[in-house]
């Protein structure tokens, strides 16, 4: 029954995912993302005429590269040792001279003789790697340092008239070209990291353009949710409490493809400035986990050097992921995010200091893995179960079984002993779920239209409900029976970040639910006292609402009386809106020895 319960959620969870593609504004799927809903991770690479030493002339950069050794496979090999699926080339980039690593019959910026573009593509291609070109749409750096990086006249001279490149329509044709010319000439290119949007490209439908010729190509923005791409971009995100934790500054909601794309070294530019910055291990591992956690692919960008060697702490890093991975892979690659639409256990904050993540496994919803990134003061771990009754929990590196003890809604796991420096990480068995009401119908004070209060309890987070910017407002649950109530579930839409911020000058906020009130009713008329008041903490995945246990009702109405985010942000003030609330009458309960 377990594994034909599980084959059978993975197919549901496919075909809900290819259900939406045709209303929803974005190909939330579409067969061309596929090698990247299964990747990891990707190496961001930039590299270009400003690599320190810098250099002014094309062919003096181009002679550099080549006399200091560059070879493609070197690039690759570091991409393996960070168990990625893809590179991503970034030279045509404002900051680094527009550099163009490829011959090119059209003028504008520097253009290189040798195709060291077509080489990386063949030496990835040749081990099962991709690889996706950087483009810009910012002139705006075309004087940096005192140099004239875009020529101007000879892009002119060659379409016949006038084209001030250092503006943005200007620059929006000649890098309008360059896509037209690189996605005929590289029939093995995957697609495009696009560095936000150009007027000039909008206006004249570039995007539909590569749509057309080019299907299989994927199409990435940065820092914008554009609905034509396929993958949304969060660049650089800090100031988060833990700081690994990356998720917590993201905005986009499963399924969308989503990447967080971060430098390695924490310190200096994007690209090589001639430093060999430290490396912080533990912020490093802990992102590439948590986005993990959140079915959040890892883009991590390294500072190549002229002669395409990275510098030696970059190296070493590399050299230890590549080891440090293989042990616990299974419980990164091949899973999705737990605790949101996939299911599973509550990452997050747990007892006793601890923090960490939930994968769950793509093949069977029942495996998750508990990635404790921030151990507990003591030598057990608690964590929310989610309703999912526990089997065996065992350490993914030893294979020893722990003992464990279930009640109240939570699982203790006990006995530890040896804790990884970085990831502790815990197979951990379910043998199903149990304790939610089924069947329940739900109404809402405000509805956004094609949002109502109905798809709360749908049992699918492609559909949501919103609120309409109506706060307060009040969700009515009609369990269909009067019955014990113990805790209410809920899936906030994962569309903000969970605290005040801003990043690039926009400012954010989250969307959650602050001040609560919980009432209960028997008729759905009569509620009297609420039996529960609280403020609920503003966090990703599934969070919960406990009951006193003697609470017993065929109602419970949930009053959100206000929510995280200042009426200063207003993309996010009363932006309440949720996937899913589960109510629950009970929680499993048992234990597990150790062996």
């Amino acid at each position: 029954m377990r594994s034909k319960a599980a084959a059978l959620l993975a197919v549901l969870a496919l075909v809900l995912t290819m259900g939406v593609t045709s209303s929803a504004r974005a190909e939330l799927f579409n067969p061309r993302q596929i090698w990247l809903r299964d990747s990891t991770a990707g190496l961001f690479l930039h590299w270009g005429m400003r690599t320190s030493p810098g250099y002014t002339d094309c062919a003096a950069w181009e002679k550099a590269v080549t006399d200091g050794g560059w070879d493609p496979a070197y690039w690759v090999r570091e991409a393996r040792k960070l168990h990625a699926s893809y590179l991503v080339l970034a030279s045509f980039h404002s900051r680094l001279g527009y550099s163009r690593p490829w011959p090119s019959k059209i003028p504008g910026s520097c253009s290189t003789k040798r195709d060291f573009l077509g080489e990386l593509i063949k030496a990835a291609r040749a081990k099962g790697l991709r690889v996706i070109l950087y483009m810009t749409d910012d002139p705006k750096w075309h004087d940096e340092s005192g140099h004239e990086w875009l020529d101007s006249a000879g892009y002119s001279a060659y379409k016949g008239r006038s084209v001030d490149l250092s503006t943005r329509p200007g620059f929006g044709e000649f890098s309008w070209d360059n896509f037209v010319e690189v996605m005929h000439n590289y029939p093995g290119l995957s697609g495009f990291w696009i560095d936000n949007d150009n007027e000039y490209w909008e206006q004249n439908g570039l995007y539909e353009l590569i749509r057309k010729e080019r299907p299989d190509m994927l199409l990435s923005n940065n820092n914008e949710d554009t609905p034509i791409m396929d993958t949304v971009s969060n660049e650089q995100k800090t100031g988060m409490t833990p700081a690994y934790d990356y998720p917590a500054a993201t905005w986009t909601p499963m399924p969308r493809l989503t990447e967080a794309d971060f430098k390695l070294p924490t310190k200096g530019a994007w690209w090589y400035d001639g430093s060999d910055s430290d490396i912080d291990y533990p912020l490093s591992v802990g992102r590439y986990i948590t986005n993990a956690g959140a079915s959040i692919k890892n883009l991590i960008a390294e500072t190549a050097m002229v002669n395409g060697r990275f510098p030696d702490k970059q190296e070493a890093f590399n050299n230890f992921l590549d080891t440090y991975l293989d042990p616990i892979w299974k419980s990164i690659h091949g899973t999705e995010g737990g605790g949101y639409m996939y299911g599973g256990l509550q990452p997050g904050a747990w007892n006793d200091g601890a923090y960490g993540t939930v994968t769950v496994a793509k093949d069977d919803p029942f495996r998750n893995y508990l990635h404790v990134l921030t151990r507990p003061s003591g030598d057990t771990l608690t964590v929310r179960d989610n309703g999912y009754r526990v089997a065996r929990v065992t350490d993914v590196r030893t294979g020893h079984r722990f003992a464990f003890t279930q009640a109240n809604g939570r699982v203790t796991i006990s006995g530890i002993t040896l804790w990884d420096r970085y990831d502790t990480v815990f197979r951990v068995d379910l043998a199903g779920r149990e304790g939610l009401y089924r069947h329940v119908t739900a109404t809402a004070t405000a509805s956004a239209d094609g949002h109502p209060a109905a798809n709360l309890t749908d049992g699918g987070y492609l559909n949501y409900w919103d609120g309409n910017a109506t706060v307060p407002v009040s969700i009515t649950l009609d369990l269909r029976r009067r019955g014990p109530v113990r805790f209410l579930a809920i899936n906030q839409r994962e569309n903000s970040p969970t605290h005040n911020r801003e990043t690039f000058g926009r400012k954010e906020d989250s969307a959650r639910i602050k001040d609560y009130r919980v009432y209960v009713s028997d008729d759905g008329v009569t509620w009297g006292d609420p039996v529960k008041t609280g403020v609920l903490e503003s966090a990703k995945a599934v969070r919960f609402i406990d009951l006193p246990t003697t609470t017993t009702a065929r109602y419970v109405r949930l009053d959100v009386d206000s929510t995280w985010a200042a009426e200063s942000v207003p993309a996010f003030f009363k932006k309440l809106a949720i996937d899913e609330i589960h109510v629950g009458w009970g929680s499993p309960a048992g234990r597990g020895g150790a062996r």
